[in-house]
């Protein structure tokens, strides 16, 4: 089986391509856009194409070149935050590379199969009343990131009912993990304590709203979810994958300062509030758990200690900020 993952060099995709590689009978190879700085281990096992995706050309030469069976579309621009500040990038990227790889797949006539990785930021607003939220739960969309995210899941469910795609579509709620990058709020919290802990920086984390709650996963249990998605995912149909369990910031942040080897106090940073910042959000993955039998495995508390103990190794092998 052949698969290809845009994005390998990501956050998730060099988790997905690890996984894989481990399954028998399974060729990886991957597209990157700047350096693949988290495949470095793997390149002697996966099959690398420097591309850039919002070019149909380049979309359509990879797919041609390598014909996979399955397409695992990881690559997006995926900070909300930096939606707020560059709205029409995101959007531009999120769909034109959205459009280009199934475009490519139409004109070439691949049989492949494609997952469409969108987003639990896509409902957006959601009141108490809605919780847990399941698939059938209305949009309203809070940032452009959430905009870019439900064009890809609509662009993938058109071209499954237009032109007949083996479209699967999948909504991840928020999911961690180590080398998830800067901008999210584990990995916040856990490189301030690393870098306390080395001495490069006070012991004082900056944190915003500590009271809301969100559904973390491990990135490697919904890596394993998107290759139950592409085996047992009914063509056509979302899925959402997330926990089903709702944990506070403060939750997550007391468990990363009960891990650190120093004191930490804590300091309120108006720059690190949300606009709008939903109280709950809770998914229901139960469709996806009746198709295909997943459920999270890693514990909580371990998917922190590792995001912690990445971001050690990060601070101690890169040199000090003057």
């Amino acid at each position: 089986m052949k698969a290809l993952i845009t994005g390998i060099s990501g956050f998730v995709g060099s988790h997905l391509a690890e996984y894989l590689l481990d399954v028998p009978a399974w060729e990886v190879a991957g597209t990157f856009y700047h350096q693949p700085e988290h495949i470095e281990h793997l390149r002697a096992r996966v099959r690398l194409f420097r591309a850039d995706l919002s070019r149909p050309e380049e979309a359509q030469a990879v797919l041609g070149e390598y014909r996979p069976d399955v397409i695992f579309h990881l690559a997006a621009q995926s900070l909300t935050a930096r939606s707020h500040q560059e709205p029409w990038q995101t959007l531009e990227a999120n769909i034109r590379m959205q459009l280009n790889v199934l475009e490519g797949v139409r004109r070439l006539n691949l049989p492949a199969r494609l997952l469409v990785v969108g987003s639990g930021e896509e409902y957006g607003l959601v009141h108490p009343h809605e919780l847990p939220i399941r698939e059938e739960q209305p949009f309203r969309p809070l940032n452009p990131y959430a905009v870019s995210k439900i064009a890809q899941d609509m662009l993938g469910l058109q071209y499954h009912l237009s032109h007949g795609l083996d479209v699967v579509r999948v909504r991840p709620f928020n999911h961690i993990g180590p080398r998830q990058r800067l901008g999210f709020v584990a990995p916040d919290f856990a490189y301030q304590i690393a870098e306390a802990e080395a001495g490069r920086r006070e012991p004082v984390i900056h944190v915003g709203n500590l009271d809301v709650s969100r559904d973390f996963s491990d990135v490697r249990d919904v890596v394993r979810a998107y290759y139950l998605a592409v085996l047992h995912g009914e063509a056509g149909e979302v899925y959402n994958i997330g926990s089903g369990q709702a944990r506070t910031i403060r939750e997550l942040l007391d468990a990363l300062l009960r891990l650190s080897t120093i004191p930490l106090r804590c300091e309120e940073s108006p720059a690190q509030a949300r606009r709008v910042d939903i109280p709950c959000i809770r998914a229901d993955f139960s469709k996806f758990h009746a198709r295909t039998g997943w459920k999270p495995e890693i514990p909580f508390e371990q998917s922190l200690k590792d995001i912690l103990d990445y971001w050690r190794a990060e601070v101690r092998t890169s040199p000090e900020r003057q």
